[in-house]
């Protein structure tokens, strides 16, 4: 079969599997698989564990199985293997997704995904879930287009269960399981495109420090009318040590991280930018840097969350403890240990009136820098751009993904490309999550053209 006849076909067939697509991703949106039991019951994450692998096994990937993992949660695996002499693939993705931030916060409702204006709504529509539908409808279409011959390279399809949350089961399971998903090729779908039909290969991930701080000041809340004035305030202690995160400009301004990096790749227009993030008219982008600069080269730091006393059923009293979750996005070249060390140590410094101050660490993940050779990169690019029509560019990530640093220590010979469904208008991790259903059916195309044309790559590189 000729390429062109090869790309067609596949083409049409991923074009009649996208209605199977979309039920497949209603169901997976329907459950509430949040990895944390404080927020949802953890048979919702079983039940959606599951689904996937009954899906890939009914796809053809019959080894299909549930692994627990240290951190309580289960990874999917599901394999096939490969045929004599050829190479092996490892598809990623996670079933486990962000907490909704508030019903109230969405047009749609949040666990059933709904079309809107030609996207399809719901919390993880894109991240990760929708990655997920990517992979099964590409091995349908490639499996419907090979007449009953097995798949001509082995696969892996390895789903994760916890990655939202950043507790590291996967990440403890790999090294340990290695034989189970050994590859030579891994695509690592939870990332992509700079922009809707723009194909772009993910280089670089930001590392990620998560930090709880808790300030205390007094025994207990005190009334602010009798006490307030000398009286320690543990909040207004905490909200002066989080302005000093920060310079005027809106520099994260960390005592030891290095903060002039500058992004040399695809630039970022500050336009699209503002767009993207839904930046409201009049407000200034932060930083000193290009939009590139800040995100991709750059140390970024974000208050997740504080625990105050909400502003409806407050009272007048002085605040004996304040507590809030910090994120700290590191570029390559800095060390999460130390990028670590920096913070604790910043906070510590800059906590006035010799207020009580605990940094817990909640989790750390290294930057990662993705290779651009070797056959598999070849013949993915091939594959955007067939798939595409174009041929397709690189970006950075501001996000983490602390999986990809232990798969390329696990498997320091493998390639590994970072792609697919998700960009800007998704927006993922906030409320009105959605995906455009164009990029599932052109990232599962792209993926089948590539688990047909790898085996040849590879080959003809020997």
């Amino acid at each position: 079969m000729t390429d062109d006849a090869r790309t067609a076909a596949l083409r049409d067939q991923v074009r009649s599997l996208m209605p199977q697509a979309k039920h497949d991703l209603a169901e997976l949106v329907s459950y509430r698989s949040v990895a944390d039991p404080r927020q949802f019951p953890p048979s919702e994450c079983l039940r959606a564990a599951q689904w996937v692998a009954d899906a890939f096994a009914a796809a053809g990937l019959t080894d299909a199985g549930l692994h627990e993992t240290p951190d309580g949660s289960h990874a999917v695996v599901a394999r096939h293997p490969a045929p004599a002499g050829a190479p092996t693939v490892l598809l990623y993705c996670h079933y486990d997704v962000q907490p909704p931030l508030g019903d109230d916060a969405w047009q749609t409702p949040v666990w059933q995904l709904t079309e809107r204006d030609g996207r399809w709504y719901g919390r993880g529509a894109a991240d990760c879930k929708g990655n997920i539908v990517a992979h099964l409808t590409a091995l349908r279409a490639l499996r419907a287009t090979l007449g009953g011959k097995d798949f001509p390279v082995g696969i892996t399809l390895v789903a994760e269960g916890s990655e939202e949350q950043g507790t590291g089961g996967l990440e403890e399971f790999v090294p340990r399981h290695a034989e189970l998903l050994r590859a030579d090729a891994l695509v690592i779908a939870d990332c992509g495109n700079f922009a809707a039909g723009v194909p772009t290969f993910t280089q670089t991930l930001r590392g990620n420090v998560n930090v709880l701080v808790t300030v205390e000041t007094l025994s207990g809340p005190v009334h602010s009318g009798m006490f307030g004035g000398p009286a320690p305030d543990a909040l207004a202690a905490l909200i002066h040590m989080l302005a000093t995160l920060r310079d005027e400009r809106g520099n994260t301004t960390i005592a030891g991280l290095p903060g002039g990096q500058i992004w040399d790749g695809v630039q970022y227009p500050a336009e699209q930018f503002r767009a993207d993030a839904g930046v409201l008219d009049g407000v200034d982008l932060l930083g000193d840097g290009t939009v590139a600069d800040m995100v991709w080269a750059r140390p970024a730091i974000t208050v997740l969350g504080i625990d105050v006393p909400p502003v409806v059923g407050s009272s007048a009293a002085v605040q004996p403890r304040s507590r809030a979750r910090l994120n700290l996005r590191i570029p390559p070249g800095v060390d999460p240990g130390a990028a670590l060390k920096a913070l604790t140590a910043h906070l510590e410094s800059n906590t006035p009136w010799q207020a009580r101050v605990t940094v817990e660490t909640e989790g750390v993940g290294a930057p990662f820098r993705s290779g651009t050779g070797g056959p598999a990169r070849a013949a993915m690019e091939a594959a955007f751009l067939a798939s595409y029509g174009r041929a397709a560019t690189t970006q950075g990530q501001g996000g983490s993904i602390p999986l990809c640093n232990v798969l390329a220590d696990t498997y320091p010979d493998a390639e590994i490309m970072l792609i697919g469904v998700e960009e800007p208008k998704c927006l993922i991790h906030a409320p009105n999550e959605s995906v455009d259903p164009t990029e599932i059916e052109h990232i599962a195309l792209t993926e089948a053209l590539f688990l047909s044309t790898y085996a040849g790559a590879a080959q003809n590189s020997v």
